[in-house]
C-alpha cells in the first residue's frame, strides 16, 4: 500500500473552518466519512456520510480496507476519542492523523489553567466514581460528559461525596454557539444545557483519599475479612506498587490491598473463594472509582491463575497452601514480588517453610491499641501476623 487510506481528522465546533488544508484535502479525496451525525453536518458530509454504529464498533471501517476513509472525531482523535481504537486493527501504514485542539484544551485556554496542573476526565460512558482518586482541596479538573443533563447529575455527586466546588459548564467550545456558564455544585441550577459539554471544575472545600498506604478500614465494604489499615500499610510497603504493573490478590476478602495498589496507579486481579465477598470487592471497586482496574474473579485461585495474564506481584492473604506455593513458584517469572501474610499457627509454619526453602524476609507484626480497662486504660494486643516476602 503506497499511501495511508485511512485519514483520522480532529474536528472542533468552528467545522471546515478550522481544519487544515490537509485535512480538507483528505475529506475531499474520501469516498467515505465516518463521524456522529453532528460531525457530518459539520463538514456538510452529504452522500459520503456514514454514521458510527452503537454499540460503537470499527469494523464498518474495518470492512472497507484500501478504500480511501476519512474519520472524525472530536478535538483530539487520540484523548479520549476514537483514534487509537481504530489503529490499533491497523499497520502504521494503513493511517494518517490530523488532530485539532482537544476539548480540554479549548476548556484551559478559556480559564486561563495550566494543562499540566489539572487532571482530563472522559466521563461520557464512565461514572463520576472515576474522579475520586483525584480528589481533594484545590484540585482542578476537566471532564468530558454525555449530555445536558449530566452536569447537574456531576455536581449532586460532588455535593453527596462532601466537596464543595466551582462548576464552569462549557458549551459547544470553539464554535460560533459557545457558551461558557459558571456556578457551584451545591447551588447549582443551570438549564438548557446543550452537548458536546464539559465541566471544569476546582474544588474548594472537602477531603480527598490520602496518598499514603492504609486507608481507614471504615471506607471498606467488608464482614471483618479484611487486611486491617496498619498491617495493609506494611504489606502494600513490601509489595512496592508502582504505576502500570498487575497484582495477584489471591484470597482477596475485601479486595483492600487490590484497591490500595489500584490507587497508586497499578491493576489487580482480586481471586475470592466466597461470593459474598466477592461482592464486597465489587463494590469496593465501584466505590473508589476502579472497576477498570479491578477485576474480581470468583472461586478457588489455583483453578485458574493460568488462565490470567502473569503479575509483576503477588499477594496472599488467605487460602494459602504448600501446592499453591509451588504453583506460584513454578508459573512466576524471575522478578516477581510475593508478599504472604498469616495470622494461624499453621500458615506460620508453612510461611517459615517456604523462607527456608526460598528464602526473602520473613516478619512478625505485632500490633496493641489502647483500650479501656477497668476505669483506666491498657494495650489491646491484636493477633500477631507473620508476613514472608521474597522475590522469584
Amino acid at each position: 500500500m503506497d499511501s495511508p487510506w485511512v485519514t483520522i481528522i480532529g474536528l472542533n465546533e468552528d467545522g471546515l473552518s478550522g481544519l487544515s488544508d490537509a485535512s480538507r484535502a483528505a475529506l475531499a479525496q474520501a469516498e467515505i466519512i465516518f463521524g456522529g451525525p453532528r460531525h457530518l453536518a459539520l463538514v456538510g458530509a452529504g452522500d459520503k456520510g456514514r454514521v458510527w454504529p452503537v454499540p460503537f464498533s470499527t469494523d464498518p471501517v474495518l470492512a472497507l480496507r484500501g478504500t480511501p476513509v476519512a474519520i472524525l472525531a472530536s478535538g483530539d482523535p487520540f484523548w479520549f476519542g476514537a483514534g487509537s481504537s481504530l489503529t490499533a486493527h491497523l499497520a502504521r501504514a494503513e493511517w494518517q492523523a490530523f488532530p485539532a485542539p482537544s476539548t480540554f484544551q479549548l476548556a484551559a485556554a478559556q480559564l486561563g489553567w495550566r494543562m499540566e496542573e489539572i487532571t482530563c476526565h472522559g466521563l461520557h460512558a464512565a461514572p463520576f466514581a472515576r474522579l475520586r482518586p483525584v480528589l481533594a482541596k484545590g484540585a482542578r479538573a476537566i471532564c468530558l460528559l454525555r449530555d445536558g443533563n449530566a452536569p447537574q447529575a456531576l455536581a449532586k455527586w460532588l455535593t453527596d461525596q462532601g466537596f464543595a466546588a466551582d462548576l464552569w459548564v462549557m458549551e459547544k467550545l470553539g464554535g460560533p454557539h459557545q457558551r461558557i456558564r459558571q456556578t457551584t455544585a451545591a447551588a447549582f441550577a443551570l438549564r438548557d444545557i446543550q452537548a458536546p459539554v464539559a465541566v471544569a471544575l476546582q474544588i474548594t472545600a472537602g477531603q480527598g483519599l490520602p496518598r499514603a498506604s492504609g486507608l481507614d478500614d471504615a471506607l471498606f465494604a467488608s464482614d471483618g475479612q479484611i487486611t486491617k489499615r496498619p498491617v495493609r500499610a506494611l504489606t502494600l510497603s513490601a509489595l512496592a506498587p508502582r504505576a502500570g504493573e498487575l497484582l495477584w490478590d489471591i484470597g482477596a476478602g475485601s479486595g483492600s490491598i487490590s484497591v490500595e495498589w489500584c490507587l497508586a496507579g497499578g491493576r489487580a486481579v482480586a481471586f475470592e473463594l466466597r461470593a459474598d465477598r466477592a461482592v464486597n470487592i465489587r463494590a469496593n471497586a465501584a466505590n473508589f472509582g476502579l472497576e477498570h482496574r479491578l477485576t474480581c474473579i470468583e472461586g478457588p485461585a489455583a483453578e485458574t491463575l493460568t488462565a490470567h495474564p502473569l503479575p509483576d506481584a503477588v499477594f496472599i492473604g488467605g487460602g494459602g497452601s504448600a501446592a499453591l506455593y509451588d504453583q506460584l513458584w513454578q508459573i512466576l517469572p524471575a522478578g516477581t514480588r510475593l508478599v504472604a501474610n498469616g495470622v494461624t499457627l499453621e500458615t506460620e509454619s508453612l510461611l517459615a517453610q517456604q523462607h527456608a526453602q526460598h528464602g526473602g524476609s520473613l516478619l512478625r507484626i505485632d500490633l496493641a491499641q489502647s483500650a479501656a480497662l477497668g476505669r483506666m486504660r491498657g494495650w489491646e494486643a491484636s493477633r500477631p501476623v507473620v508476613q514472608w516476602s521474597v522475590i522469584r
